[in-house]
């Protein structure tokens, strides 16, 4: 699968937002033209960027006629650093909004993967008149796993990649992050390693949010039965960063919700599965 229409700096653009009190600068990539518009957003681990997790499912979207908007969270990518002593989850909503009213975009599709599943449910609460349909992957509110002792492995080498930005580092957590490994490549990891060692700011402010607050995405799951919008959650069996029988309490909470899970996968269901993935996207979106 390539993405020969669309690449990284051909659709790089930003947008100036106020959010938690803050002037902000908000990378996003913006690719296709179609009226209905999907916005994803990325994970909270180190060097993570809306394009780093999506680009296998940007042109399928963009074939079938839809916009496909790529948001780099405050503290990652090319966004403006910031430490969020709050919730990170809401702090994403206020900037997601942020970004949908700048861009004058009535209601839209939101993909979440990790923190981004979290942030998509925590910007359906604050705005659910804004959002079309849901696709939650490997996150969507916090709170423990009945079954594995928390925090989980992959989140444990997570924290120390923030801590300790080395290529050692980034290898241990990237052979638990996909069921099979033997697929990342050698360009993959450059890619990654040079955006932490970009921005070593958004490493340093996120370890600073988290010793101030350790909490920075709340458990909704008391909240779940407001969100009205249809939702489709999305885990792999094998995640070793948020557990799959979490994805079971999403099911349970959301009124609207169905739950599909994938044998032989990790936290990046959208990338080890890409095609599957985007063929049940577009069929939930367009029905």
């Amino acid at each position: 699968m390539t993405n020969a229409q669309w690449t990284e700096a051909g659709t790089s653009r930003f947008i100036d937002i106020k959010a938690a009190g803050e002037d902000l600068k908000i990378h996003y990539n913006d690719a296709g033209k179609g009226e209905q518009v999907v916005v994803m957003l990325h994970g909270s681990g180190p060097g993570a960027t809306g394009w780093a997790n999506f680009n296998r499912n940007v042109q399928p979207l963009t074939d079938a006629g839809y916009r496909v908007l790529l948001v780099d969270c405050p503290g990652w990518g090319k966004s403006d650093s910031i430490v969020c002593t709050g919730s990170r989850s809401d702090l994403n909503a206020e900037v997601l909004a942020g970004v949908v009213e700048g861009l004058n975009l009535p209601k839209v599709h939101i993909i979440g993967n990790s923190m981004g599943g979290h942030s998509a449910v925590a910007f359906a609460l604050q705005h659910p008149e804004r959002v079309a349909k849901l696709i939650l992957m490997g996150g969507g509110t916090g709170g423990g796993s009945l079954f594995t002792p928390m925090p989980t492995e992959g989140i444990k080498r997570l924290q120390k990649l923030y801590r300790e930005p080395t290529l050692d580092n980034l290898n241990a957590m990237m052979e638990i992050f996909v069921f099979d490994p033997s697929g990342i490549t050698e360009e993959m990891m450059k890619t990654r390693l040079d955006n932490i060692l970009a921005r070593e700011d958004h490493l340093q402010n996120f370890v600073k949010s988290v010793q101030a607050n350790p909490l920075q995405f709340p458990d909704y799951a008391y909240r779940l039965r407001e969100v009205q919008a249809d939702t489709l959650v999305v885990w792999g069996r094998d995640d070793r960063f948020v557990p799959m029988d979490t994805g079971l309490r999403l099911l349970a909470g959301l009124p609207k919700a169905q739950l599909h899970v994938f044998n032989r996968c990790g936290h990046w269901v959208q990338w080890e599965h890409a095609e599957t993935f985007n063929r049940m996207v577009l069929d939930f979106l367009s029905h």
